[in-house]
């Protein structure tokens, strides 16, 4: 079952993995934020930049052939699959809202609320540079479902503000300093320090570009 298997909780327990995040990943995360920066503004896209940061990881943990991420467009809560096991990539900065889905409408976010089950097991990145607060963590799917049915989805759930541009379903700060909290919920403390990069963001692609 979904729900009682988990094969990504294996890697809190693999010292040398938990050194390798702790030290890569304020890095890789700088360089994401890098390549998706124009005149000193982070862009939207910097959230898929993680996402490919974090499916990477997973690929070099797990083997390539473990991991899928094959995963149609309109899939709105899935973005890899590890072992035939679903999970949701979540990454935010900061005390920022953490969405359970991308909607385009307030319609569209109203009839998500009122159908929604968890169905993936949630990887969850908090960046908070300077500090060390936030982290790497991996909340279950029956923590889940567990703090929803605590909850219900009138506090687990946010409904963006009528006459506003939505942008997304998010889940309460109840509801995800709940699950955070859970002792079935796995964490990883990370202190967010930039390095001072010389990073090119260009330098790729002119590579590819000289290629014969």
């Amino acid at each position: 079952m979904q729900e009682n298997n988990n094969p990504v909780k294996d890697l809190f327990s693999d010292t040398h993995f938990v050194l390798r995040i702790k030290n890569k990943l304020p890095k890789l995360f700088h360089i994401a934020e890098l390549e998706s920066s124009r005149a000193g503004k982070i862009g939207m896209e910097v959230g898929s930049a993680r996402e490919k940061v974090i499916i990477a990881m997973l690929i070099y943990k797990y083997g390539k052939e473990n991991v899928d991420t094959n995963i149609p467009i309109t899939e709105a809560e899935t973005d890899v699959i590890v072992k035939n096991i679903l999970y949701s990539i979540k990454t935010i900065t900061g005390n920022g809202g953490v969405k359970a889905v991308w909607t385009v409408d307030a319609s569209s976010a109203a009839n998500f609320i009122e159908n929604y089950t968890p169905k993936c097991h949630i990887i969850l990145i908090q960046i908070n540079w300077g500090f060390t607060r936030g982290g790497f963590s991996l909340i279950p799917l029956q923590v889940q479902k567990r703090v929803l049915s605590k909850l219900e989805k009138t506090k687990y759930l946010k409904l963006p503000k009528a006459g506003t541009n939505p942008r997304g379903v998010e889940f309460t700060r109840e509801a995800i300093e709940t699950m955070l909290a859970d002792k079935e919920t796995s964490k990883i403390n990370i202190d967010w320090k930039k390095e001072v990069l010389e990073h090119d963001t260009y330098k790729k692609w002119v590579e590819y570009w000289k290629e014969d």
